[in-house]
């Protein structure tokens, strides 16, 4: 019974407009002219998630190698999000040096949930990323 109510909830809350807040949806990561962006980096993000993925906004093309982030985006981004078929890795140094993770195709409106080592996270971490 206690697992059919978390589905239910579950359901619900994948269905409710507004769950990931502002963030926009995967698949609709383009340019004004069509072609593709692979990630999009914020420099906003809020314990509430329809207050995230605001602010200053990054785009970041399929095959960017980007080892040093331009000057005002090292150690800013909050939120992210990555388009289908792509992959975002970062690093936490700049030079592609420090710990490093994996993003795959979704949206992640608070970079603070995801672990970097035993007491960081990635919200404001990133200085350097590759994406394909």
């Amino acid at each position: 019974m206690c697992t059919l109510r978390a589905l239910l909830l579950l359901a619900a809350l994948a269905g409710a407009p507004g769950v990931w807040g502002l963030c926009p949806v995967p698949a609709d990561l383009k340019r004004a002219d069509g072609t593709r962006t692979c990630a999009k980096l914020f420099d906003k993000s809020d314990p509430y998630y329809e207050n995230c993925c605001e602010g200053a906004e990054l785009s970041v093309e399929p095959g960017a190698d980007l080892p040093f982030l331009p000057s005002d985006w090292g150690n800013t981004a909050s939120s992210l999000v990555v388009a289908p078929r792509c992959e975002l890795t970062v690093w936490s140094h700049r030079g592609k040096g420090g710990k490093t993770r994996k993003f795959s195709s979704g949206a992640y409106p608070r970079l603070e949930e995801y672990r970097r080592g035993i007491f960081g996270d990635w919200s404001d971490s990133i200085s350097a990323l590759y994406c394909r």
